[in-house]
């Protein structure tokens, strides 16, 4: 090690201070060009390839190939026009009980609260429902009332067993189910 410090300082001395500012100044600007410039060259590319990607869907776009992309203006709109009417609220509970029939659960009696949102003008259907089944049993009826509703929202579920070895389970389910106004 020290031959190597002795080595540098000797050549230190033959560049004298304009060498050794210089050697300072390309070490520094080596140091830039890898800690500063080469990230933001990283960066530059990616963003080309987002450029290539975004010019690439504007023309599945144009040719409609895809769907253009929904303002956000327009999603409120477009939600409400996807959601059931509030007259079709019986039907839609009509549906979950058929749906519990079909798994074999038992739902006992529930409550139902109706709120209205003046802002959006959507209507906000909670349901609360005692069940009792089993545990796949109340998996496959959550599946299948999601998938047959989809303005249903799970909001909240509540399972209880009465003892270790017992397969039934008692609990609430509480869900929103979202409708439009007209």
């Amino acid at each position: 090690m020290r031959i190597h410090s002795l080595l540098l300082r000797e050549a230190l001395q033959r560049l004298g201070w304009p060498g050794a500012c210089g050697v300072a100044l390309l070490v520094g600007g080596a140091a830039y060009a890898l800690l500063g410039l080469w990230p933001a060259s990283q960066d530059m590319q990616r963003l080309q390839v987002r450029a290539v990607e975004a010019q690439a869907r504007v023309a599945r776009v144009a040719s409609g190939a895809e769907a253009a992309p929904v303002a956000p203006g327009q999603q409120l709109s477009s939600l409400q026009q996807s959601l059931p009417a509030q007259r079709e609220a019986t039907a839609a509970i009509d549906r979950i009980y058929a749906t519990a029939a079909r798994e074999g659960i038992a739902l006992a009696r529930g409550e139902y609260s109706l709120a209205l949102d003046p802002q959006t003008g959507l209507a906000r259907y909670q349901i609360l429902l005692p069940v009792r089944g089993s545990y796949p049993q109340l998996r496959r009826f959550l599946g299948a009332v999601r998938s047959e509703l989809p303005a249903l929202v799970l909001e909240d579920i509540d399972l209880q067993r009465k003892q270790i070895a017992e397969t039934q389970l008692d609990g609430r389910i509480r869900m929103a189910l979202y409708l439009t106004r007209w």
